[in-house]
């Protein structure tokens, strides 16, 4: 293992980090509010930690698949524990638990939060808060290839470990350049987001909070009462479609642009999720038309709103669907675990491996069936071979293992099960709100020390895909050897 290599990655992925918080810095020095003290210093202390780290000489400039993981794994840890300073140092979020959860939260995308009053924090706090969404969602090691050529030594090793979703690819030969392209789609459907917003009249702060937070689907607002403060139909129909457009595969943006719209449309992956949103939409208006909602209107609203959130994991919410009928809760649950597409900011299991466990279930009742008959499994028209369905078979096995070890420590906490079964969900699947306890309304402040822990790390694990912060606690990982 290259340590050296590592810790100058790491070093710069710090001073990325650095420069990340620069944004809020500026907020909080045109808004005059008592956090700018704790960005200067955070900005500082980063910066240098991040030079140190980076100039420490290395005889090997190059590194392997492991190192590449440990990078990844490593450095979202201490993005995190770095990134909860200004929180701190501000007085915003006292408590280095709660600034860590937090912090992570906003990383991962997953939007839960401890903060039980969000309107009198300052500015620049909660802009960094929703900053995090924004940069977490394409996520901030992507950003350091494309910036910091000089950190790109081997650097698929990074883009593989850290990708969402099985198989990840490159939309071009050169990372770097693929990195960039990325970062322009991202860039440019957030800018386009904010423009929308503006037109319908949304403050400039306000547009810009929400389009990091819808853009990286970490659900962010800084309203306590989320998007539903506005009660404004068109900010709800923007978002709502903006949260769906950011659960697609960016490699489809990518194959539209150069002209391959047709083979986009048909990609089985994107049928899934756009009909499984459809699906939900139509189920979920007719279960509160009469029972919640008065209207037929109302009630899809409502529905086509949250159920983008839920299946993208964003979290914002435009009403209080705890108090919606058991089969609507269902759905949304069910929601949560599916996710949004393979190479999206989305969360959950991903729409592609949920196929693909639906199409190995179908695969062996057809065995049992006809025993002596052959039967492949496809994935837009190619055979998926028997090591990529047991990656999936595999994934999930370890997915519901981590959920259930998350889910009996924070069962210690004495609260219910509904609410100790949707945070777990919430927090895995990088969602946000779940039920009960934690609801849209409610927050994670009143969990233990401990339950924020392993929900921070239940977070990490789900927005890392489990196997880079997974193989930092094997044994045989960090022995030497030549590869």
């Amino acid at each position: 293992m290259n340590i050296r290599m590592i810790i100058k990655t790491i070093g710069y992925l710090l001073m990325v980090e650095a420069g990340c918080m620069l944004p809020s810095l500026v907020v909080s020095l045109i808004n005059q509010q008592n956090d700018t003290k704790a960005f200067i210093i955070s900005i500082i202390f980063l910066t240098v930690l991040g030079f140190i780290m980076s100039e420490i000489p290395s005889r090997n400039n190059t590194f392997y698949a492991r190192d590449g993981f440990a990078i990844v794994s490593l450095g979202w840890i201490l993005v995190s524990v770095f990134g909860a300073l200004p929180y701190v140092i501000s007085g915003a979020i006292p408590s280095y638990v709660d600034a860590f959860f937090e912090t992570v939260s906003g990383f991962t995308t997953t939007g839960s939060s401890i903060l039980r009053e969000i309107e009198g924090l300052p500015k620049g706090i909660l802009f960094w808060r929703s900053f995090t969404n924004w940069v977490g969602g394409m996520d901030v090691l992507v950003m350091m290839i494309s910036v910091l050529p000089a950190a790109g030594a081997n650097t698929a090793h990074i883009m593989k470990a850290e990708s969402p979703g099985p198989d990840p690819g490159k939309l071009v030969p050169r990372i770097g350049k693929s990195s960039k392209i990325l970062y322009l789609m991202y860039a440019g459907l957030s800018l386009i987001m904010v423009v929308l917003l503006l037109l319908g009249g949304m403050p400039l702060y306000d547009t810009l909070i929400h389009a990091f937070s819808t853009a990286g689907t970490g659900g962010f607002s800084n309203r306590n009462l989320s998007v539903g403060a506005y009660n404004n139909i068109y900010f709800e129909i923007i978002i709502g479609i903006f949260m769906f457009v950011f659960g697609v595969n960016f490699t489809l943006y990518y194959q539209s642009l150069k002209g391959n719209l047709k083979s986009a449309i048909k990609d089985e992956e994107f049928r899934f999720y756009f009909f499984t949103v459809i699906a939900a939409i139509i189920l979920i208006t007719w279960n509160l038309r009469g029972t919640v909602f008065s209207t037929i209107g109302e009630s899809l609203r409502h529905s086509f709103f949250q159920v983008n959130s839920i299946i993208t994991t964003t979290g914002f919410s435009s009403t209080n669907f705890d108090l919606w009928p058991s089969f609507s809760k269902a759905i949304l649950v069910l929601l949560m675990f599916i996710g949004g597409s393979a190479g999206s900011t989305a969360g959950g299991l991903k729409c592609v491996r949920c196929m693909l466990l639906f199409k190995t279930v179908k695969h062996e009742v057809r065995k049992v069936i006809h025993p002596r008959s052959v039967y492949n499994i496809t994935y837009n028209g190619k055979t998926v071979d028997d090591s990529r369905i047991s990656g999936v078979k595999t994934y999930f096995f370890i997915y519901m293992v981590i959920f259930s070890v998350a889910l009996l420590l924070i069962s210690l906490d004495g609260y219910d099960m509904v609410s100790n079964f949707t945070t777990v969900t919430a927090a895995i699947s990088n969602v946000g709100p779940g039920l009960g306890v934690a609801g849209p309304f409610g927050s994670f402040a009143d969990y233990s020390a401990l339950s924020k822990l392993v929900l921070s790390f239940a977070m990490l694990f789900g927005r890392l895909e489990i196997y880079p912060l997974l193989i930092l606690f094997a044994p045989t990982f960090w022995k030497k050897v030549n590869i």
